[in-house]
């Protein structure tokens, strides 16, 4: 049985403040979900503002249809966010949001596969018109690549043992349920961790792999710097560390500037200095958390383009 598709945007007022800083700019939710972030911004616009709204999923896209019948400042594209610096009457950009991980409604629905709470067909592809599947993708993957990938994205101490227990599943039945695989999962873990379902990290791991989930944020991240106007903003919303690692360490580097000798004599001015972080990472209020749990693992950072 399908279930009803719900979502709490994450950090919707904080998000929001810090990305429009003029109401008549133009605007990228990179991340459209359901739409929460993105009608939000829209309550900040000028009649002359202007706002783009991407996202892999088809259902997604289907809800921004319908936002931009009723909002002619609106348009939604279906697609990856790496594909920002090729969107059609694109130049500069006042601000950019990015949303990262997994939709309530992607992670609720059976059917797609995201959960290792309910059995359904093991799909866990954002888009999933087209790609391959994580069942193909644990059809043919050898011990050694499902081990590395479970340790590199799931930092699961146990990856080993799952990935052989993987291999010696599929010889006798191939792996095309979430179920089969969290019972492949639960029965290779030699110790449980305590509040944490034995299937937590392979199937994050899984997921980000089978998405590029790391891979497409950097790339992101690099045509993001590009588009922005100087003044303008680039906010990350991240739900895990390796997400965030990529985000802070982007925003660094640019603060910094080019990597130049100790010796040699530059001014602070020719260090092509492109981003300049506004304030600490924020994370989500006790009272959000307490709202809507999955709140909890939220790291927000904002930056600011500079030239």
């Amino acid at each position: 049985m399908e279930l009803p598709e719900q979502h709490k945007t994450v950090m919707l007022a904080e998000a929001v403040e810090a990305l429009v800083t003029r109401p008549e700019g133009v605007y990228i939710d990179g991340t459209f979900g359901r739409g929460g972030h993105s009608r939000a911004i829209l309550k900040c616009l000028a009649n002359t503002g202007r706002l783009l709204g991407i996202d892999k999923d088809p259902r997604a896209v289907e809800e921004g249809c319908s936002l931009s019948a009723v909002d002619n400042r609106f348009t939604v594209y279906h697609g990856s966010f790496t594909e920002l610096g090729s969107l059609p009457d694109i130049e500069k950009i006042d601000g950019i949001l990015l949303d990262l991980g997994v939709s309530s409604p992607q992670l609720d629905n059976p059917k797609r596969g995201f959960s290792f709470l309910h059995d359904g067909p093991l799909d866990m592809r954002m888009n999933n018109t087209s790609g391959e599947s994580a069942s193909d993708w644990l059809a043919r993957a050898e011990e050694q690549e499902i081990s590395r990938i479970l340790w590199e994205y799931g930092e699961e101490r146990f990856s080993r043992h799952i990935a052989r227990a993987i291999i010696q599943a599929r010889e006798s039945e191939p792996i095309i349920t979430t179920k089969r695989l969290v019972d492949i999962i639960t029965a290779a873990c030699p110790k449980k961790e305590k509040h944490k379902h034995p299937a937590t990290r392979s199937f994050q791991a899984i997921r980000i792999h089978i998405n590029r989930e790391l891979d497409d944020l950097e790339d992101c991240l690099d045509q993001a710097i590009e588009l922005l106007k100087p003044g303008g903003r680039l906010v990350v919303i991240s739900f895990h560390s390796l997400e965030d690692r990529i985000a802070k360490r982007f925003i660094r580097k640019h603060e910094k500037g080019d990597s130049l000798p100790s010796w040699l004599p530059v001014r602070e001015d020719q260090l092509n200095k492109r981003l300049k972080s506004l304030g600490k990472a924020i994370r989500a209020s006790d009272e959000e958390v307490k709202n809507n749990p999955r709140a909890r693992s939220a790291i927000m950072r904002v930056a600011e383009k500079l030239c």
